[in-house]
C-alpha cells in the first residue's frame, strides 16, 4: 500500500541544481518560455530552445553559448519526432526537463463561434503536447529520470468569458498532467503543471480588459524555478490572484456563475 505523503512534502524529485542539466523549452521565442530559458541558462543548464520562429531561436543560441536552436512546428508530429532525435544526438542523453510552453490564444465568444480557431487552439495548446510526449517519453522512460512540465493557465480551472477556445485546452492539459503524474511518478519521472494568472506576454497584449495582478514574464519564470526546486506538482501565480480563482472552483455552480458575471460584467 502506498503511503500518503505529508502535506507540503515534495511531490516530485526537486530540481534546484541546473548546472549541466539538459532542458528543452518549447515555445521559447517569447514570453514565459523565453524568460524561463534565459533563467535556466543563467543557472548553468544546457538549453535546447524550440519554436516556429527560427530567427529568434538563433539569436538566443548565439547570445548564450552551449545552447541549441531547434525550430519546431508543434502541430506536425514528424517535426516533433525529428526535433527529439536532434536533441538526443546533441545532448547525448534524455532531457532532464521538457517544458511545453507553446501556446495560442484568441478571445472567442459562443455567439461568434469560429471552428477554425477552436481547432487551432486544440492543435497548438493540447495536441502539440501529445506529439512532444510521444517523442520524448521513450528515452526518458529508458533513462528512468527527467521531468515533464506543461504550461496551462488559471483559465483552465473553470469556465470564463471570452475563453471558449482557450480555457478548455488548458483544462485538458491539467487533466493530462495529473494522469501522467500517476503513471510516471512511480517510475522516477517528475511531472508538473504550471497555471499562471495574467502575465505580460505577446498573447495577453491583445486583451482589451483590465488584467488583475498582472506580472512580467521574468517573475513568472522565477515562480516556476522555485516550484521545480520545491518539487511541486502545480505552480500557480501570482498567488494574491490565483488563490481566489482556486477557491472559486469549489463554489456551487449557481454561485460560481453569479460571481463570474459580477466580476467580469459578462
Amino acid at each position: 500500500m502506498t503511503a500518503m505523503p505529508w502535506f507540503g512534502a515534495p511531490l516530485n524529485p526537486p530540481l534546484a541544481d541546473w548546472q549541466g542539466r539538459v532542458a528543452w523549452v518549447i515555445g521559447a521565442s517569447s514570453g514565459i518560455g523565453l524568460a524561463t530559458a534565459t533563467a535556466l541558462h543563467a543557472r548553468g543548464a544546457r538549453l535546447i530552445v524550440s519554436a516556429r520562429g527560427a530567427a529568434e531561436l538563433e539569436r538566443f543560441a548565439q547570445q548564450r553559448p552551449g545552447s541549441l536552436a531547434l525550430p519546431l512546428d508543434v502541430t506536425d508530429p514528424a517535426s516533433a519526432r525529428g526535433a527529439a532525435q536532434a536533441l538526443l544526438a546533441w545532448a547525448g542523453q534524455a532531457p532532464d526537463l521538457v517544458l511545453y510552453c507553446a501556446g495560442h490564444y484568441r478571445a472567442q465568444h459562443a455567439t461568434a463561434f469560429d471552428l477554425d480557431e477552436m481547432e487551432r487552439h486544440l492543435a497548438v495548446n493540447y495536441v502539440g503536447a501529445l506529439y512532444v510526449l510521444a517523442a520524448v517519453l521513450p528515452p526518458m522512460l529508458a533513462a528512468g529520470r527527467g521531468h515533464l512540465s506543461l504550461v496551462g493557465s488559471v483559465a483552465g480551472y473553470r469556465g470564463l468569458p471570452r475563453s471558449l477556445a482557450y480555457g478548455p485546452t488548458k483544462a485538458a492539459l491539467a487533466h493530462l498532467a495529473e494522469c501522467l503524474y500517476l503513471d510516471l511518478h512511480p517510475l522516477g519521472l517528475g511531472v508538473s503543471i504550471v497555471n499562471p494568472g495574467f502575465v505580460r506576454t505577446p498573447l495577453t497584449r491583445q486583451n482589451t480588459f483590465h488584467m488583475p495582478a498582472l506580472i512580467g514574464a521574468d517573475e513568472a519564470a522565477q515562480h516556476m524555478l522555485q516550484g521545480w526546486a520545491r518539487g511541486r506538482f502545480e505552480m500557480h501565480f501570482p498567488r494574491r490572484f490565483t488563490h481566489w480563482l482556486r477557491l472559486l472552483r469549489h463554489l456551487p455552480d449557481a454561485w460560481y456563475f453569479a460571481a463570474v458575471r459580477r466580476a467580469t460584467g459578462a
